[in-house]
């Protein structure tokens, strides 16, 4: 339910100052975007009107250039809410995530997954 940030006007300024080259950026949903990131905000919490950058709950997803190495630094747990777990991970799946296992263990049960560059996180 996050809102994709819209950062339009933000690259727009940038590129007009030399601060990244246009091959920084791609189209996406008829608006520029940065090509190696991108961030998701709360759609109920505020954000700069000039920037579009989320002032609450955010992540940000930025591509690096190395591929993984060693566990996961962060490791993020998705809730399906009031949706039953088995449709989220499917359509987590049809998204390209895969399904690593699943656990039921005395302090609950669980979904683990990978997203396609083989990042773990689970599903609640």
């Amino acid at each position: 339910g996050y809102a994709i940030e819209d950062n339009d006007a933000l690259i727009a300024r940038v590129l007009s100052f030399g601060g990244a080259p246009e091959e920084a950026t791609v189209e996406f949903q008829g608006r520029r975007a940065w090509r190696d990131l991108i961030a998701v905000r709360h759609p109920d919490d505020p954000f700069d009107k000039e920037t579009g950058v989320g002032e609450g709950r955010r992540l940000l997803f930025q591509r690096v250039p190395e591929p993984k190495s060693a566990k996961n630094r962060l490791h993020i747990d998705l809730h399906s809410g009031d949706r039953p777990r088995e449709s989220e991970v499917q359509r987590l799946t049809e998204l390209g995530a895969t399904v690593e296992r699943e656990v039921a263990e005395a302090g609950g049960t669980w979904v683990v997954m990978r997203d396609p560059e083989g990042n773990e996180f689970c599903v609640n």
